[in-house]
């Protein structure tokens, strides 16, 4: 059974819910998900025995969340090329953040990333649910 960590930088919960949605969808098909806010990742070793690995952060001023720029330096150490990876986050008006932890994943860590990050405005939003499950889905092709 294929394993996937979903960590993610939140300051209002809106960017968990997406972790959730995620989650739920990676559980439909099968597969074994750790979720963690990003604080709780430690060391490099908190980042191994995953095949997927997928980061979220809000947004905020055009920068991702603190802990979440912390928690991709962390990362850098542990060897997660080749890891299938996806990235998310919840936004305001502008959302960088999400895309600048995928670019991060692909081109410094060199995973095998999905098509690209997933942006929601809000998980509050109708329809939410269903486009973090599609995500889901690309991870799951992408552990195939």
């Amino acid at each position: 059974m294929a394993k996937a960590l979903i960590a993610y930088a939140s300051r209002t919960n809106k960017t968990k819910k997406i972790a959730d949605f995620i989650a739920e969808g990676l559980k439909e098909k099968g597969v074994d998900v750790t979720v963690k806010r990003v604080n709780e990742i430690k060391n490099e070793a908190d980042l191994q025995g995953y095949d997927a690995i997928v980061l979220g952060s809000a947004t905020y001023h055009g920068q991702m969340m603190q802990p979440m720029q912390t928690m991709l330096f962390l990362a850098e150490k542990a060897n997660l090329e080749g890891k299938v990876g996806g990235a998310f986050g919840a936004f305001g008006w502008s959302g960088e953040a999400p895309q600048r932890i995928f670019d991060t994943m692909k081109n410094i860590f060199n995973m095998d990333m999905v098509s690209g990050p997933l942006r929601i405005k809000t998980a509050a939003v109708a329809g939410s649910a269903g486009k973090a499950k599609e995500y889901a889905d690309e991870i799951v092709a992408k552990l195939s």
